[in-house]
């Protein structure tokens, strides 16, 4: 049962490319699987999300963060009555374009592509989604319904919504100009897409929480001082007075997550009640009404901060960091001087746009964007006879 203003899938904008629609599968749910079929949807189970790959099998990649999102994405949407499947095909596909070694990739390949359009992953994302994934014979990309990837594309400066929309209007009309539409004109996404927003921000502060204590760089002690995961933990001993070691963790992590999804579902509803949509385009033109209460988003700041200072900021991951940071710099100087030292289909690529540096630069970016830890790890070696993260 949908509410008025959730995604219908019988009223979708549509594919790029005109396909009938399938007999047993609504088109969010081909959508959703189209992505997990995807090569770069493999890719993520060996890409970075704070601790590289080799690390421990136990850390977080993207792919188990994906599936977190879909999970607390899916639960939220069911009690709000929007469209789950929706849902699952947007947070399954969002970080399809992130690069390997998470955020410190992304940071080098921006800088590398600074006189060349740059980098956003949300953008690659979409792009991988659009043209890069080669699976069809009538197609480039996944050929994903409008919805979807709008969802995909959470984030977007103006001045790569204003190139989306050139882009658009020189290939002809088709929705992509759409998609990046709203970054000019102030409108919002889906509620659907909005979701997933908060699914991926709740998702990673828990599991980066996890994660953190699992690796040893942060302490059940440190995090009393964040009164949003102590009082779960107080809680949790109040209840379970003899609870100790790693079901203290969980446990708080889970109360914490618990409180933090019925959070947005009541301060949702509240929203919506005011705002009174009447049509998931009626909720494009509202504010945001997918929300945390203002309690609630003070209380997770401090958490937020406190991950900054003591994770992410941590001297062993800024060491891994600034190595990985390294591979790429020196995989895209490489790739750049040498095309033809990428994987056949790249070089090709690049070989087609020879003389037009940004067009060759962006062929790099595509490749080094699509690869694994491992697998940028193993050509930085090749190419240069040194192993920089052991």
């Amino acid at each position: 049962m949908l509410a008025p203003y959730a995604c219908d899938p019988a009223q979708s904008r549509g594919r790029r490319y005109f396909e009938s629609s399938a007999p047993t599968r609504t088109e969010y749910q081909r959508d959703r699987d189209r992505i997990v079929h995807s090569t770069a949807f493999r890719r993520l189970v060996y890409k970075t999300q704070v601790f590289l790959n080799h690390e421990g099998d136990l850390f977080r990649t993207r792919l188990t963060h994906s599936l977190e999102v879909a999970q607390l994405g899916r639960s939220i949407a069911r009690s709000l009555q929007l469209n789950e499947d929706l849902v699952e095909a947007i947070a399954l596909a969002h970080d399809l374009g992130h690069t390997p070694f998470g955020h410190a990739g992304q940071d080098a390949l921006n800088a590398c592509m600074r006189g060349h359009g740059g980098f956003e992953h949300n953008l690659q994302s979409l792009r991988t989604v659009d043209s890069l994934e080669e699976r069809y014979p009538a197609y480039d990309g996944l050929n994903l319904t409008f919805e979807t990837r709008e969802g995909i594309l959470k984030h977007c400066s103006r001045l790569n919504a204003v190139a989306l929309e050139a882009a658009a209007d020189a290939a002809g009309p088709n929705p992509l100009g759409d998609v990046g539409r709203r970054f000019l004109d102030h409108t919002q996404p889906s509620l659907e897409a909005q979701l997933c927003n908060l699914a991926d921000e709740i998702a990673y502060n828990a599991h980066d929480v996890d994660d953190g204590v699992r690796s040893g760089l942060i302490t059940l002690e440190q995090l009393q001082e964040v009164e949003l995961f102590d009082y779960y933990r107080r809680q949790a001993l109040a209840e379970f007075p003899h609870l100790s070691g790693r079901r203290v963790l969980f446990e708080s992590i889970r109360r914490m997550l618990s409180a933090q999804v019925y959070d947005v579902i009541t301060a949702t509803r509240s929203a919506l009640q005011l705002a009174q949509p009447e049509s998931a385009d009626a909720a494009r033109r509202c504010a945001p009404l997918l929300c945390f209460s203002p309690e609630m988003r003070a209380q997770a700041l401090p958490l937020k901060q406190f991950l900054m200072r003591n994770l992410y900021r941590h001297a062993q991951v800024m060491h891994m960091t600034s190595q990985a940071k390294q591979v790429v710099e020196e995989l895209f100087a490489l790739y750049v001087g040498n095309p033809a030292a990428m994987a056949r289909g790249y070089a090709a690529r690049a070989a087609a746009v020879q003389g037009e540096p940004d067009a060759v630069a962006r062929v790099v970016a595509d490749y080094i964007a699509g690869m694994t830890d491992r697998f940028a790890l193993a050509e930085h070696e090749r190419l240069t006879g040194r192993r920089l993260v052991a």
